[in-house]
């Protein structure tokens, strides 16, 4: 698409390049008294356009575009390759720092149930003195109430 625009504007540029106008303007005063103008205005194309120049600056400007649009294809696959990389570094990170959470968040679960326990184990020995606290109250309560 970039070729033909290019192409066709060459081309223009050379027809106009190649146009040859001439006007000429003549006043006519008419019997009245009134003026009358006139312009006249001839264009010569000239037929001995050198087409092989035409031709030539053609395939140059081809050949310029050619090398613009592989500098161009260039620049996009180096710039996809960066982002590419990028991404791929971006998920590798993103997956460590996942397995990171999760192995902190298992450590965590472990402290929490470890200390679920513990506490289990102290009310549990907590309820047993209490229970026999509770257990000698009632027997000396027992003793006093008897004598």
């Amino acid at each position: 698409m970039k070729k033909q625009i290019l192409t066709a504007l060459v081309i223009s540029v050379f027809t106009v390049a190649c146009t040859k106008s001439t006007t000429k303007s003549e006043q006519v005063e008419n019997p009245d008294g009134s003026v009358t103008t006139t312009t006249t205005t001839v264009t010569e194309t000239p037929s001995g356009v050198d087409t092989a120049k035409v031709n030539q600056a053609k395939e140059n400007v081809d050949k310029k575009l050619d090398q613009a649009g592989d500098k161009i294809d260039n620049a996009a696959q180096k710039a996809k390759d960066k982002i590419d990389a990028t991404a791929d570094k971006t998920k590798q990170d993103l997956n460590k720092a996942g397995q990171d959470i999760k192995t902190e968040a298992n450590k965590v679960g472990k402290d929490i149930k470890s200390g679920a326990q513990e506490a289990g184990k102290d009310a549990k020995e907590a309820a047993r003195k209490g229970a026999a606290k509770v257990e000698d109250a009632a027997k000396k309560l027992k003793d006093d109430l008897s004598k």
